[in-house]
């Protein structure tokens, strides 16, 4: 009886290995989906110029869907409070600091496999030149923990690629 146990139970474990070897990879879509801490951007110009837009301690984070949405949020770590506590009466100075020093863009994604890009159709944005729009980055890094994309079109004062580096949120 014992031994008539012991292969069933040996059976059991052989059976759940053999499906677990046989559940295919995920794709990198499937792997991007969930939440994203925002680590740092890098922009560095044709002529070998580095900049931090959002500076060396910016908040944020990215979220991608398994539906094929994302909301992208970067806001750099030292933006200004605004005195009057009321987001609509920044100084000048204040509303410029705030403007240059973030970005937010939402709308869908798709992933192609085969080339590890990721490309954003942007439906809105704090930049609102980029509505209606599309951007394609490529996926340099994608672990269980770390994840990034680089814009090899970006551009400032002039062409540039842009990187940025996220970290998986934790549960």
């Amino acid at each position: 009886m014992k031994a008539l146990w012991l292969l069933a139970v040996g059976v059991v474990i052989a059976i759940g290995s053999t499906a677990a070897m046989a559940q295919p990879a995920k794709t990198l879509q499937e792997r991007l989906v969930g939440t994203w801490n925002f680590v740092i951007a890098e922009i560095t110009t044709t002529d070998g110029r580095k900049a931090l837009p959002f500076g060396d301690k910016p908040r944020g984070m990215i979220i991608f869907t398994a539906d094929g949405h994302f909301s992208q949020v970067h806001v750099a770590g030292d933006l200004p409070r605004i005195a009057s506590n009321n987001r609509l009466a920044g100084s000048p100075e204040d509303n410029r600091a705030i403007v240059h020093g973030s970005l937010a863009l939402f709308g869908t994604y798709s992933v192609d496999e085969a080339k590890r890009t990721l490309t954003f159709k942007i439906e809105g944005s704090t930049f609102p030149n980029q509505q209606g729009t599309s951007q394609t980055r490529t996926i340099d890094l994608l672990t269980a923990d770390e994840f990034r994309n680089t814009n090899p079109t970006a551009a400032r004062d002039l062409p540039a690629v842009a990187s940025n580096y996220y970290r998986r949120a934790p549960p």
